[in-house]
């Protein structure tokens, strides 16, 4: 199982390697959350399934 997980990071970092639009996008994905985290936003882009007064549901 170990393994398998190391071949699977090696293709994803050989795969990055080679596709340069890939990479940059992954790195903008980075920096976005780094941006949203470091700033101590409180504000989540999910909202919850349910409400405090939604009991229907359980």
């Amino acid at each position: 199982m170990r393994k398998a997980l190391w071949t699977a990071v090696g293709a994803g970092a050989a795969y990055l390697l080679r596709n340069k639009d890939s990479r940059q996008k992954l790195m903008q994905q980075f920096q976005s959350m780094k941006s949203k985290y470091a700033s101590g936003s409180s504000t989540s882009s999910t909202s919850s399934a349910f409400t405090s007064n939604d009991t229907t549901r359980l």
